[in-house]
């Protein structure tokens, strides 16, 4: 048995030596391949109802020749997407595993489950997960899934995090969710063996707890197969076979396996670690990485039962209650990469590296000094999936019809995969989600960037070892920048513009007073050897601006709203998204389309919402009407790609997607007739000819050219990369036709 303390002191004292030797530990280093047998903190995995070696013996039962869906990965997501899929009444839904259930990742997951965070959405997922698991699955089946309500305590080192809290608890109390914010005093009666003399508060939210994997998953195949689901075993996805249409889109048509194929036009990739390969078999681009993420489990520690689960954001660490012992993890600054993830690995785990667990256990020690003298039982590393924005990848693939992702959950797969789960198969379907699943639709990544690999190792990177920082509301990346900047980029950054990040884009956020202000290449905080940015401009005014209240750069921003109102403005919005509605039944398309009257004379511009099929508001918008200017002038847009559908009635323009921005010349042109006329020639207006319009469309925002154009029959431009509320869209100007965003 080895003392945390003491694997603390020799990792501080020789960091290129694993603290393990002499300890009764195994010898651990972060290059180690995966050990076939370590022990985890479950009574039971999966993995013990047949010899691992079964999996040569073929598929756990016959395969059908088809079904209506595919879901490949038999671990929380694919268990939970097929349990709703059955649930919902979908007939011939399929789960193939490749070995056992839970294998992967899924199995040694430490099955925490906090009911806060700070969107509403997930909320509302997690509240689902939490009726699934601790209710429903027990009446439907009689299983137990290993639930367990001993409750949760997020821990407040600083004022703005207390602040934090708070925002939490009272987005809770408008969903249900029980919370009640602690003073230190309360805290240590809550929680005696806790050290409170550097908190401010905590959150204590009485009904988290802790799942099973294996009986949670045991549970959902059962109650899913009693609806007349399959799951199959021991059959790994060798291929995925793919149609194109008479309209020239790409289908799924079947999925191949070492043991036949099922021909299928639904496939779900809910394959965690592996899902960038099932990606690549049909050529659909999966934007995530692998990475070891760690936890240790330790001896018993008298006086710890029935304690309730602790966050301590500010350390970065978590403590779970595991019997009479605690499971300690969190998330480093220098995670470990799975470079080669290797389609063998199954049930097996990584040696930890102290080098980089080391800081867990300081904080741990920390928050509970009790630790400095507990033993370690047992170490737990292996393989978990991360995003570039630490949010999972759902939804259908852009690239190919009824290829669906369900994952990237980075290390969350458990706690929201109820949720996600119901609404997966409710997108599968139905077409669409029912709740507003923005934020995890895998068209929110342009295409541009989800194949770029540098863009998303930094982005996950930063998102992984930035897990636990307060959300603040005016943050920005440092990770993946400057990777879409516009010909304007170096004029504005020298006249001291701060740079926000949008779907790659560099766009202009505020101008400093205080000069340039550069975005510099990442440098992973200091880890890997990189030598972290000193003085660092951008960085400092990121620094200020994390508060509650108003930034800094609050005043700033008032002058320049003053100085548009009483002067004029140019707007660079190159990374906006431009539509175009053209042709003889544009009128009708925007009369059913949006909810306000757009019929207007040319030259107007009506803030309006796109509707959806059932009346409900897809995006908020502006929608301008457009009539014929010369050719010649500075503000027409050039065209290029796609033709769209000519009006007969307007002479051949020939118009094409939008290519924007137009040259610096054309634009120095139009600054210098706006200061002329004290009117801004990028303004619509009554009486003006000719009108320039730009957009920014949710997931479509920032493409270049080649946007789709609408005909006056293509209402659903191959399911487009959906508007969503929240995502203004302005119209750029295009001779002779009424065109929208």
């Amino acid at each position: 048995m080895a003392l945390l303390s003491r694997a603390l002191r020799v990792a501080a004292t020789c960091p290129r030596r694993s603290p393990a030797r002499g300890l009764g530990l195994r010898l651990l280093s972060s290059g180690a391949r995966p050990s076939p047998e370590k022990s985890v903190p479950y009574q039971q995995t999966l993995k013990e109802a047949r010899d691992p070696r079964a999996g040569a013996q073929g598929p756990s039962r016959p395969l059908p020749s088809t079904a209506n869906v595919v879901v490949i990965g038999g671990g929380s997501l694919g268990c939970q997407t097929l349990y709703h899929l059955a649930k919902l009444g979908m007939s011939g839904a399929v789960l193939l595993e490749r070995e056992r259930l839970t294998s992967g990742t899924t199995w040694h997951t430490a099955g925490l489950l906090w009911q806060l965070r700070p969107s509403d959405v997930e909320v509302e997922l997690l509240a689902h997960t939490r009726r699934v698991v601790s209710r429903d699955l027990g009446e439907e089946t009689g299983l137990h899934t290993g639930w367990i309500q001993n409750g949760g305590l997020f821990i407040a080192s600083n004022r703005q995090r207390l602040d934090e809290y708070k925002r939490l608890m009272s987005l809770g109390k408008a969903y249900g969710v029980e919370s009640h914010v602690l003073s230190p005093a309360e805290t240590k009666a809550l929680y005696p063996l806790m050290n409170v003399e550097d908190l401010y508060g905590t959150l204590y939210v009485p009904h988290d707890g802790t799942m099973d994997p294996a009986g949670t998953c045991t549970a959902l195949t059962r109650a899913a197969t009693a609806r007349g689901a399959q799951v199959i075993e021991n059959c790994p996805v060798t291929g995925i076979s793919v149609r194109t249409d008479d309209f020239g889109v790409r289908r799924v048509e079947a999925v191949e396996t070492e043991h036949g194929s099922i021909q299928t036009p639904c496939v779900v990739n809910c394959a965690g670690v592996w899902a960038v390969a099932v990606g690549r078999m049909a050529g659909v681009k999966v934007p995530l990485v692998a990475m070891h993420h760690a936890y240790v489990v330790t001896e018993r520690i008298e006086g710890i039962q029935n304690m309730p689960n602790v966050r301590d954001h500010d350390a970065s660490i978590y403590l779970r209650l595991q019997g009479d012992a605690l499971s300690v993890g969190g998330y480093e600054t220098n995670p470990i990469f799975w470079e080669e993830v290797s389609d063998k690995f199954a049930f097996g785990l990584f040696d930890l590296d102290w080098d980089v667990f080391t800081q867990h256990i300081e904080g741990a020690i920390n928050r509970v000094p009790v630790l400095e003298k507990t033993g370690i039982k047992s170490t737990v590393c292996g393989p978990e999936s991360f995003t570039p924005d630490h949010k999972p990848l759902m939804g259908e693939a852009p690239e190919l019809r009824g290829f669906f992702l369900g994952c990237g959950f980075n290390s969350a797969g458990m706690m929201l995969g109820g949720g996600c789960g119901q609404e997966l198969a409710h997108w599968i379907i139905h077409g669409r989600p029912e709740k507003d699943m923005h934020s995890y639709d895998i068209r929110r990544f342009h295409h541009s960037l989800t194949a770029h690999g540098r863009w998303i190792r930094e982005r996950s990177h930063e998102s992984y070892s930035r897990n636990y920082s307060v959300v603040f509301p005016h943050d920005e990346p440092l990770a993946g920048r400057n990777m879409r900047t516009d010909p304007l980029h170096e004029e504005l950054l020298a006249r001291g513009c701060v740079f926000q990040e949008r779907h790659g884009w560099e766009r202009p956020g505020w101008f400093s007073p205080h000069g340039a202000a550069p975005v510099l290449p990442y440098d992973y905080y200091g880890a890997y050897r990189q030598r972290a940015h000193k003085d660092y401009v951008y960085g400092r005014l990121l620094g200020h601006e994390y508060t509650f209240d108003f930034p800094p750069h609050h005043d700033v921003i008032r002058k320049e709203c003053l100085a548009c109102r009483g002067a004029a403005a140019v707007f660079d919005m190159s990374y906006f998204g431009k539509f175009y509605l053209v042709g003889l039944d544009a009128r009708k398309a925007a009369d059913w389309l949006f909810s306000a009257d757009v019929s207007r004379p040319p030259g107007s511009t009506v803030y309006t919402c796109m509707l959806n099929h059932r009346g409900g508001t897809e995006s908020d918008l502006t929608v301008s009407r457009l009539a014929p200017s010369p050719q010649t002038s500075p503000l027409a847009p050039a065209f290029e790609g796609k033709r769209c559908l000519e009006d007969p009635a307007v002479p051949s323009t020939q118009p094409r997607s939008v290519r924007w921005p137009p040259t610096q010349d054309a634009l120095g042109r139009a600054a210098e007739a706006a200061l002329e006329s004290r009117v801004c020639p990028l303004q619509s207006g009554p009486g003006r000819s000719e009108v320039s319009l730009q957009a920014e469309c949710g997931l479509c925002s920032g493409n270049d050219a080649g946007l789709p154009a609408l005909s006056d029959y293509a209402f659903e431009p191959a399911r487009p990369a959906g508007f969503r509320s929240g995502h203004s869209v302005r119209v750029l100007s295009s001779p002779a036709r009424k065109r929208v965003s």
